[in-house]
């Protein structure tokens, strides 16, 4: 299919939203406290469907190209998505845009696919005149990264590629296993992604960030039903089944970052060598941790900036990062998560029992003597 041509028209924040952002959001309040001025703008595509995106920070420009469940508001409000926005807003400016179908954007789409998802990329960078930038891509964002800088290699200066893929699941080994898979992930979003029960989206945020809190887990439920429909979610997951940009990777001119979690749960490992392998001159990161978004209190969170910062040339940041938990948050999450763990418990109530029984014996010794 050839290029899409697009087309762009800024547009002021009450000129347009969606309806059905969710008030049960509310509750997810750790993001209120830091003042970040946002300012949530608008460009029509092509086919007349309407983008959100903002721009914060200062600095040389960094575009994050759109992934699954993101939601401009929310990104900054729930624990998942800030800290890793206010780390690299700390010293570049961080232009994010909801892709067609979710978060601020237009909800009812006709026409969804990754040669629009390009094309949607494109209409936010010509409605910013932007010449260059650094580009950045994670998760179902790195092959529509690769994608935009083959074709647009005179725009991008560096690509950041985290958690990435060059191949989408229908690609991978074992074709009738991720069918299957894909099957069942789309009767759980039939079934209840719409619904107030959070099970059905805790089987993805339990891929996604399989070592997140329960804070962490809950709110990311409750952003999944905020940023996109059920049906939105399933077509999503038919796109993202079928790409295959492996052949354009050689292609790749511009200096490129590839960074991935060695035991990601939801993007394997070696999906992310496959694009350092095939990009020349690629440099890898790997990262330690199982959760596929990086959270504040991942070991990686520290890792990923800082070889991102090192990357474009800046130096480290140094102390407490942005969005990142003080050491009082973190106490306090450790000591939750030990008021919760029933086996720590039963080993203070033995350890409790043991000490009466010893306090008991010693008293009748000495009634004794």
């Amino acid at each position: 299919m050839p290029p899409i041509a697009s087309s762009s028209r800024a547009a002021s924040k009450r000129d347009w939203r969606p309806a059905g952002n969710d008030a049960r959001m509310n509750f997810c309040r750790e993001g209120e406290g830091l003042r970040v001025h946002q300012e949530i703008q608008y460009c029509t595509t092509s086919d007349d469907v309407r983008l959100a995106y903002s721009v914060i920070g200062k600095g040389t420009p960094i575009v994050r190209a759109s992934h699954w469940l993101s939601h401009l508001e929310y990104d900054l409000k729930y624990p998942v998505y800030r800290h890793l926005i206010l780390g690299l807003a700390h010293r570049h400016s961080v232009i994010r845009y909801d892709g067609r179908g979710i978060g601020l954007s237009q909800r009812q789409v006709t026409e969804f696919s990754f040669e629009r998802w390009i094309s949607d990329l494109e209409c936010v960078v010509d409605a910013l005149s932007l010449k260059r930038f650094v580009l950045f891509g994670m998760s179902q964002g790195a092959p529509i990264s690769i994608q935009y800088a083959v074709r647009h290699p005179e725009r991008v200066t560096h690509l950041i590629i985290c958690g990435g893929f060059a191949r989408g699941f229908l690609h991978w080994d074992d074709v009738d296993h991720q069918k299957q898979s894909l099957e069942l992930s789309r009767a759980l979003i039939r079934q209840g992604w719409g619904s107030d029960k959070e099970a059905y989206r805790q089987w993805f945020t339990s891929h996604l960030i399989p070592e997140a809190t329960a804070d962490q887990s809950r709110c990311f439920n409750q952003a999944e039903h905020a940023s996109a429909t059920p049906e939105m979610a399933e077509k999503f997951l038919d796109v993202v089944a079928d790409i295959d940009v492996v052949g354009l990777l050689p292609n790749v001119k511009m200096p490129t970052l590839i960074l991935h979690c060695r035991n990601d749960a939801l993007i394997p490992f070696s999906l992310g060598q496959e694009l350092a392998s095939r990009i020349s001159g690629a440099k890898f990161v790997p990262l330690e941790g199982r959760n596929h978004i990086i959270l504040a209190n991942d070991p990686a969170h520290r890792s990923f900036l800082n070889a991102v910062f090192s990357f474009l040339g800046d130096p480290p940041i140094k102390g407490v990062l942005p969005g990142g938990e003080k050491f009082k948050d973190r106490l306090e999450n450790i000591v939750k998560g030990l008021e919760q763990n029933w086996f720590i418990k039963l080993i203070a109530i033995l350890a409790a029992i043991a000490g009466v029984l010893l306090f008991g014996e010693e008293v009748w010794r000495i009634l004794r003597r």
